[in-house]
């Protein structure tokens, strides 16, 4: 198929819709799919890459969000996006988390009569509410409406963003969640050395890894202080690391990690803790539980789908920080019980591999091309004639 893949996030940004977007793109490669990659341009000075396995990558202007500064925004007419579209002549184009960018493409698609699968991965109304800017909720809840409701099929990471759409009048939907790559996190990669240079003898690792921003809600991990004998250990960057390592003084951040050391610090925690509850899916949890560690996270989006409490970890509800801490006291008084868990954890994520998960991509591919030509027929059909009676 030729595929025109049009991504609100791109490289060099390192976020969710990014990897989502790369490992697509790798899959596709793979299997003799041509792919255009459009996308916003990175911010002055970075690297803007244009090929990634195999497909071009065109950047349009941009600037960046007020506040989150690696945050790229582009605004392209319609008309110059329908022209890069009917010179490549896709057969479906793939919105990632389309909003801004991805508004002005469902725009251009739909003069060009071209199927679009729209991806939700972004709960961005309530990121809103989380930047102290609530009266503007309602309105990006229309936005995604919208541009959902246009598309000729929407796509969900879990079962509870895909409610989030039918709640909200979308009615073509299917949850394609994200995958893991489970040769890299692995839980052979437990390194002892590294353990020693985090904690002392007879400490349990907590770990965190992700962004350090606002909506990631990293300060609940403040909620674990009083537990004893526990090392909370903080991996990533982002505009709230100085105001965290305050309110977390015994914590050790890291930075932000890649290559073979995130991998290595996974499988070497003894407890993971996701603590963001607007995760449409929460690709760090299935990257811990390949790596063989039990999970805490909210009762609330993607963990829903994710974690099986009492088997591969625990949900406590949103906000309830005293039950947070209740679940990590549990597992980490209780060696023997992280240890089954971590099994069952591993276990878990043996159907979600990136291999799995893409391969059914091309199914709403094909599904939505259907879709659009039935729907084509039905705006097409020619008005019945009335018989007329004396």
């Amino acid at each position: 198929m030729r595929i025109a893949v049009v991504a609100e996030s791109f490289l060099p940004q390192a976020n969710g819709v990014t990897v989502t977007a790369l490992r697509l793109l790798e899959y596709l490669d793979a299997h003799g799919d041509e792919v255009l990659v459009l996308a916003p341009a990175p911010s002055r000075g970075e690297d803007a890459v244009d090929q990634y396995a195999g497909a071009s990558v065109y950047r349009f202007r941009s600037v960046s969000l007020p506040g989150y500064a690696e945050m790229r925004l582009s605004n392209p007419r319609v008309r110059t996006l329908a022209e890069h579209l009917r010179y490549f002549n896709p057969d479906v184009v793939h919105l990632a988390a389309p909003f801004l960018l991805g508004r002005q493409a469902i725009g251009a698609a739909q003069s060009l009569d071209l199927p679009t699968v729209a991806v939700y991965q972004t709960e961005v109304p309530t990121y809103a509410r989380r930047y102290h800017a609530k009266q503007i909720e309602s309105l990006l809840w229309r936005r995604i409406e919208h541009i959902h409701k246009r598309a000729t099929l929407s796509l969900a990471p879990s079962s509870y963003a895909c409610a989030q759409l039918i709640e909200r009048g979308v009615h073509r939907v299917a949850v394609w969640p994200h995958g893991v790559d489970r040769d890299r996190f692995d839980p052979v990669y437990r390194d002892e050395a590294l353990r020693a240079t985090l904690a002392g003898p007879g400490e349990v690792i907590v770990g965190y890894v992700g962004r350090l921003a606002r909506e990631k809600q990293v300060e609940d991990l403040a909620a674990l202080a009083y537990l004893p004998n526990i090392r909370v250990v903080v991996v990533g960057d982002g505009p709230r690391r100085e105001k965290l390592a305050q309110s977390l003084p015994g914590a050790i951040f890291t930075g932000h990690l890649q290559g073979p050391d995130l991998p290595r610090m996974m499988a070497s925690f003894d407890v993971f803790v996701h603590t963001g509850q607007m995760d449409t899916f929460a690709q760090t949890i299935v990257e811990a539980q390949a790596s063989g560690v039990p999970v805490v996270a909210p009762a609330r989006g993607g963990p829903l789908d994710l974690v099986e409490p009492g088997r591969t970890g625990f949900l406590y509800p949103p906000d309830s920080l005293p039950e947070l801490a209740r679940h990590v006291r549990t597992l980490t008084e209780d060696a023997g019980l992280r240890l089954v868990m971590g099994v069952a954890a591993r276990e878990s994520t043996a159907n979600r591999t990136w291999e799995v998960v893409n391969a059914e991509i091309l199914r709403h591919y094909t599904n939505a091309v259907t879709f659009n030509l039935r729907d084509r027929a039905q705006r097409f059909r020619p008005p019945r004639r009335r018989l007329l009676t004396r």
